[in-house]
This record gives structure tokens, sequence and C-alpha cells, in this order.
């Protein structure tokens, strides 16, 4: 597939998700840097954006709940280049009953390009990022030149 650009907004839209036996660890971290998260536009599955928002009280947009199709309203939302990174404090010793979900996110999220992080590592290293709050271009799938080539 042909590949084009999109521009990435000095302020980031960043998706924020937890499993359950990850939520702490996602508060932990969001509190560690809840300076830095307010200054961007903050989405989240159902059950760990409403956690999120009561305990920091950082505005963030939450869907519904992962297993409930939150996992698929962010992947659509990654595909329509409405979230630019993904912080997704997943449990990779515990499957989960929306496991095929979790994986398609994933899945997307590469496909779209966008930074993702997956444990508090990673998360720090994203957030640390210069490119943060800066403008990005970032490569990403041309679909309109597919459609295009198809009729």
């Amino acid at each position: 597939m042909q590949k084009t650009t999109r521009k990435m907004a000095q302020h980031k839209q960043i998706a924020l998700v937890a499993h359950d036996n990850c939520k702490p660890d996602l508060l932990r971290w969001v509190v560690e840097h809840k300076d830095k998260l307010q200054g961007h536009n903050l989405f989240a599955t159902g059950t760990t954006g409403h956690m999120l928002s009561k305990e920091t009280g950082l505005e963030i947009t939450s869907l519904i709940s992962g297993p409930m199709g939150g996992d698929q309203q962010l992947g659509a939302l990654i595909s329509e280049g409405k979230i630019d990174l993904l912080i997704f404090f997943w449990d990779p010793l515990n499957a989960v009953p929306h496991d095929p979900d979790v994986k398609a996110l994933l899945r997307i999220a590469s496909v779209w390009n966008i930074p993702v992080a997956t444990n508090r590592a990673s998360a720090n290293f994203l957030i640390e990022s210069p490119m943060l709050d800066k403008e990005v271009d970032i490569e990403i799938p041309d679909y309109n030149a597919y459609l295009s080539a198809r009729t």
C-alpha cells in the first residue's frame, strides 16, 4: 500500500487503557505524569476512564468498557486519525474474554503507525519524548489512493 503523512498536532490525543490487574499501575503512572497529560486531550475505555477522572480530576473522554466494545471504539478513532498515542497497560499473563479485541486494537495502532506503550517503562519513554509537545508528521497508509486504484 502507498504511504502518505498525517500531522499530529502539538496537543496530542492520548488514549489510556488498562486491564483490571493493571489499573492501579496506570493510575499511579497518570498521577506521576498529570502535569504533562493535562496539556493533551485524553480518551479512555469506560471503567479506566471513569476511575482515572475520579481519582485525578483530569478531563477524560470515556468510551464504553473495553469488553463491551470500548477497545473497538478506540480502534475506530485510531483509524480515523483521532488518536495519536496509545498507553495500554495490559496484562500479558492473564487472558481476558475480549483478547481478540485487544489484539485488534494493538494491530490497528500498528497499521496506523501510532506510538504504543504497553507497560510502565515504554510509557515513561513516550511521555518524556521531546516529540510529545511538538507537531509531528507520521507516515500512514494512503487509504484514499488504495480506494482509487480499486475503481
